[in-house]
């Protein structure tokens, strides 16, 4: 087995290290305490290629394979985590959805302005009473003529606010396999409306938010795939989205350690830097351990996508894997702050912040349990 990256993915992951660490290390913090979305570092993004890693050429994008985005998604969410996840949707859920189910007029429209970060997607499951039970969503589209009727409400919806499109699921028919459809959501739709902003614990430069529609009018042209169909769109983009928070976290997790590293070699207690201690160091090993074994997690789920095998259970495990890692190694870097680290003067302190929610979204962690544990026992068969 060969683990040794191509000439082209070093270039792609040097090119995001380096835009990352200038254009968004020295604002992450900023943006975080001031809850600023990062629209001009987006629009970078998509000059760079960033924000149509997976598309084909033909609407604009990069085509470069799945191990490439991984790597340079990685470097985004070591240097802000907020923009990580925005590019984790736009490019792992919606991009993919619309070049794999759209029309071709969809994809002129929607595709190749979002491959060069004119629009940026967001993905619309999640309500009130309806989350890791994507089956029991109660938005309701129903058909007239030449549009649908939508009502209902969406919660939870990352780049709900800022995004010039979202992909909404909703309930076409009562109850059965095929009930449930896409549809490609514009803000200037009627009945539209962006409601609740979330005051959230971390991630603070990406905007979440309620999604209500109220008798909004969308033409029948803006029906993602087949009527039915929803559940599969949404199904089929959640490899991709979990390869992708699984690079979020790898790379938070990989800052977190550099930042605890630096530090440990700087501060000096009973004479000494408290690098020279032993229990200081076993913490340090047990990240670096962590890490690595995330970072393989990841390649792996990735390499398998880009050959075109079945990578769910590998996406699942590297997506439960990472971020629970990712957590842990963010800890352990506050602990080697000691008080320091629980100041937002040192950037671990966000990093902490910002992993919490990785083991919740794109499926909870007792959700990919659940998967990883149906593939397995398929094997068994």
């Amino acid at each position: 087995m060969s683990f040794e990256l191509s000439k082209e993915q070093l270039m792609i992951q040097k090119m995001a290290r380096d835009f990352a660490r200038k254009e968004l290390a020295p604002l992450a913090a900023e943006r975080d305490e001031k809850h600023l979305y990062p629209a001009d570092s987006l629009k970078k993004m998509g000059e760079l290629g960033l924000l149509g890693m997976l598309v084909s050429e033909k609407y604009g994008g990069e085509d470069m394979g799945t191990v490439s985005y991984a790597l340079a998604l990685s470097e985004i969410a070591a240097a802000c985590a907020s923009t990580a996840v925005i590019m984790s949707v736009h490019n792992s859920i919606c991009c993919g959805s619309i070049e794999k189910f759209g029309t071709e007029e969809q994809k002129q429209e929607f595709l190749v302005p979002m491959t060069a970060g004119e629009i940026i997607g967001a993905f619309a499951l999640t309500e009130p009473e309806a989350g890791s039970d994507a089956q029991a969503i109660e938005c309701s589209a129903a058909k007239q003529g030449d549009h649908y009727l939508i009502n209902g409400t969406k919660r939870f919806i990352t780049s709900g606010k800022n995004g010039g499109v979202t992909i909404l699921l909703a309930r076409t028919k009562p109850e059965g396999s095929d009930a449930i459809t896409a549809f490609l959501i514009t803000p200037d739709m009627p009945g539209f409306k962006v409601d609740k902003v979330e005051d959230k614990m971390g991630q603070c430069a990406s905007d979440t938010v309620d999604l209500v529609f109220t008798d909004c009018k969308v033409p029948v042209s803006r029906v993602l795939g087949e009527e039915g169909k929803g559940f599969t769109v949404a199904m089929s983009g959640l490899d991709a989205g979990r390869i992708g928070i699984a690079s979020l976290s790898l790379g938070l997790a990989q800052a977190a350690m550099d930042e605890a590293v630096k530090y440990a070699k700087q501060r000096k207690q009973f004479g000494q830097p408290i690098a020279n201690f032993q229990g200081l160091q076993w913490m340090l090993a047990d990240m670096a351990i962590d890490i690595e074994a995330a970072r393989l997690l990841v390649l792996n789920a990735a390499a398998m996508k880009d050959r075109g095998e079945n990578c769910t259970m590998a996406a699942s495990m590297a997506k439960c894997f990472a971020s629970e890692m990712a957590n842990r190694v963010t800890g352990h870097a506050v602990q080697i702050h000691g008080g320091y680290g629980y100041i937002k003067e040192y950037p671990v302190e966000r990093f902490y912040r910002d992993a919490r929610i990785l083991t919740i979204y794109e499926g909870t962690n007792q959700i990919q349990r659940h998967v990883i544990a149906r593939e397995l026992l398929k094997k068994g068969k």
